[in-house]
């Protein structure tokens, strides 16, 4: 468990808060690129960390992110004007590039040099395999950007971002992709013969459902395997990867995959998914399900003003997610939709906006949510100490590895075993095991 002070520092990531200052060493994704889809077309706004912005892509195709609120007096340049390579104030027409550069000052004299001196609250913008990645720190010249292997994929070889906004702190949804022993419980079928329900995933099944597990702190963050027994002396290895300071990489299947669990707010964040093939283009059809996995649950809710709709999904905690209870009882061990996620949403919202973590009474099969909570807040106070940060921020390549699915003899050095194929660049096939049918 953790104390009240761990907890509030673990989880709150507003402006000043230690672990959104930390948290703004790295670069951020925040919207699939296909959500501003023309030069000087209609602005999004977006929340981001605790902060109010609005995005927008200009006439020359650059993408900004800006405070909505306007330096003059404050009105919403989310009603402003996107044209002529700069977003204008519809209040008295002050104008801003992608930069925050005041360009234009309409109501002040043509002499004046005012505008020279004003600018907006403005992120650099990063647009790489249809997604947008933002750098909210405070350095003038941005750390380099990271090279996770999706980010360094032909463009033909990466699907289009899926992304699921959730009604809790951002550290809820993270832990619950650390946690490999839930698997076959949420995701579980009644039996290793059960049926699959009808339009649903099959569901997993394994006859060993307490894993061991073995940790391995690195400087990019850990990496972690769940072992578990198959018989003839063989032990399935499960190996994941957490990289600083929101990021999984989870064994599901032949996809290289990176997960991001951005905050929102205190409150809720999203999980925000990349995806491709190393050694093929994209299929269509995994490509529309990932823009809409939930169709067959309601799809999306529409948008609304709030940039906390956007990608909120039909099932969801206000109508306790579709629950079927026959499928409950028939096929699987949770009657929820098997729709990427959202089985999991439902065990993390339902815990409250930001869990008390006191309450908490934690086994060995939580041995890497508890390594990386001491991880973020080492990290976290290693910054506010002496302005320390992990490796990985100014070294883009340590982010270059990959989850591991492997069968591995009882008692096989796995780290030495799989040490290849966790590096992207080492020359071999993404390696998994099948456990979704």
């Amino acid at each position: 468990m953790l104390t009240t002070h761990d907890n509030e520092m673990l989880t709150r990531v507003g402006p000043g808060t230690p672990m959104g200052n930390y948290i703004r060493e790295f670069w951020v994704p925040f919207l699939p690129s296909r959500d501003l889809p023309e030069r000087d077309g209609p602005m999004k706004r977006v929340r981001l960390l605790g902060e109010d912005l609005v995005t927008f892509r200009d006439s020359n195709g650059d993408v900004g992110l800006i405070a909505e609120n306007c330096p003059h007096r404050g009105a919403s340049l989310f009603f402003g004007r996107n044209e002529h390579a700069g977003l204008a104030c519809n209040y008295h027409g002050w104008k801003f590039d992608t930069t925050g550069a005041c360009i234009d000052m309409p109501n002040e004299p043509a002499e004046s040099n005012f505008k020279d001196k004003v600018r907006a609250t403005a992120y650099p913008v990063v647009e790489c395999n249809k997604a947008l990645w933002t750098y909210m720190g405070p350095r003038e010249t941005p750390p380099p950007f990271p090279l996770y292997e999706v980010n360094t994929l032909p463009y033909d070889q990466v699907y289009e971002p899926h992304v699921m906004t959730e009604e809790c702190n951002w550290m809820q949804g993270l832990e619950g992709d650390l946690d490999s022993s839930h698997v076959y419980f949420i995701h579980g079928r009644l039996s290793e013969d059960a049926p699959a329900a009808p339009g649903q995933l099959r569901g997993v099944w394994t006859r060993d459902r307490a894993p061991a597990l073995d940790v391995v702190p690195t400087p990019y963050g850990v990496y972690y395997t769940a072992l578990r027994k198959i018989g003839d002396g063989n032990i399935h290895h499960r190996v994941n990867q957490y990289l600083y300071p929101f990021f999984s990489m989870i064994t599901i299947d032949a996809t290289v995959n990176l997960r991001a669990w951005v905050p929102i707010d205190d409150d809720y964040h999203m999980l925000f998914m990349m995806s491709g093939r190393a050694e093929a283009d994209t299929s269509s059809d995994l490509e529309a399900f990932l823009l809409n996995p939930f169709e067959s649950a309601g799809g999306y809710i529409e948008e609304t003003p709030d940039p906390r709709t956007r990608y909120m999904s039909f099932a969801r905690k206000a109508n306790d997610y579709c629950i079927d209870y026959e499928v409950q009882k028939q096929y699987m061990m949770s009657g929820i939709p098997f729709l990427v996620n959202l089985q999991d949403r439902a065990m993390t919202e339902t815990m409250g906006a930001i869990y008390d973590r006191r309450r908490e009474h934690l086994g060995t099969s939580d041995r890497m949510i508890i390594q990386v909570r001491k991880q973020l807040l080492s990290g976290a106070r290693a910054l506010m100490e002496d302005g320390t940060v992990p490796e990985s921020v100014d070294d883009p390549k340590l982010v270059r590895v990959r989850p591991v699915g492997a069968i591995l003899p009882e008692g096989a050095d796995w780290k030495t075993e799989t040490s290849v194929v966790r590096d992207v660049d080492g020359g071999e096939p993404v390696a998994y095991v099948p456990f979704f049918e």
